[in-house]
């Protein structure tokens, strides 16, 4: 089993949301994983994302191994198709951050290991489980929640539209125009919807996505491989930012960023450290989130 896409969590959602529960509140014996090995592959930076899965595999018993491209023989040219089969041999499961999504659903072709997408262009999938998770926390029962997404229709946004979708939520993306998300993961998560009854919308003011909102979720404006463009698209972005007086628009709202935030921009201080936002809690469940993973895929 490869978790490459927020859909490949199907049909175990509120199995892992049930294990989180129970790792949180501290019931998970801490030699579940003894003697397992996880590879993860980073081309690209990470803190929450290394940092969580490296401790969760330390927490109940396993190994965690970092590898970076540059001092992999995959960054001198082995194909990813022979790092999957020798990897495959050495460890129980990789993690990749790969910087082009067909390079992860390459390797997992491959591998006879689960392979972990931990972040690509397209998709985030295991930062939304984290951020479902943290809403059912916060909120009980996600069916019927409103989401609203402000901002760049990037990775994130796709695994929480694909995930929304899943549940049975609402969901309602602002973002200027030309940055919306990908036309091929919207139509699948309206396919979706068809099937569970979420609802979801595509519009251009953030007044108007975040009205009715229980979750008002941002991310940066220029993610990692689009440093270039940063000068327009923080002119493009501008009146998407979360601040107090897009707030006022949804006062009961909750606010939520996967981090890092850059302040001032995406969203203010006053928001992100304010009354609203739960954006450390958030950051804490990736932990919890993380270990369920590993745990159904290795245990």
């Amino acid at each position: 089993m490869h978790i490459l896409s927020f859909t490949d969590f199907e049909g175990m959602v509120e199995e892992l949301f049930g294990l989180a529960e129970r790792i949180k509140a501290g019931e998970q014996r801490g030699d579940a994983l003894r003697n397992r090995s996880l590879a993860m592959i980073f081309e690209k930076a990470s803190t929450r994302t290394r940092v969580s899965f490296e401790v969760a595999m330390t927490q109940l018993g396993g190994h965690a191994i970092y590898l970076s491209p540059k001092e992999m023989q995959m960054g001198r040219g082995e194909s990813i198709a022979d790092t999957a089969r020798t990897l495959s041999r050495y460890v129980d499961a990789v993690l990749i951050r790969a910087r082009r999504h067909g390079d992860v659903v390459e390797f997992a072709r491959h591998a006879e290991v689960p392979v972990i997408n931990g972040l690509t262009e397209l998709e985030h999938p295991c930062q939304a489980l984290s951020d479902f998770f943290t809403m059912r926390e916060l909120r009980g029962e996600l069916r019927g929640l409103k989401l609203a997404y402000v901002g760049d229709g990037n990775n994130v946004c796709h695994s929480l539209m694909l995930g929304s979708a899943m549940l049975g939520m609402s969901f309602c993306c602002a973002t200027p125009e030309g940055y919306e998300p990908k036309r091929e993961v919207l139509q699948r998560a309206l396919e979706i919807a068809k099937e569970t009854g979420a609802s979801i919308e595509m519009v251009h003011s953030p007044e108007q996505a975040v009205s009715g909102a229980d979750f008002i979720y941002t991310d940066v404006w220029v993610s990692m491989g689009q440093e270039e463009e940063a000068e327009e698209r923080i002119r493009r972005f501008r009146r998407f930012q979360v601040n107090e007086e897009l707030l006022s628009h949804a006062p009961d709202a909750r606010v939520m960023h996967c981090l890092p935030a850059k302040r001032g921009l995406e969203i203010t201080d006053e928001v992100l450290d304010g009354r609203a936002s739960v954006v450390w809690q958030q950051a804490e469940n990736r932990l919890h989130v993380q270990k369920a993973i590993l745990l159904k895929l290795l245990a």
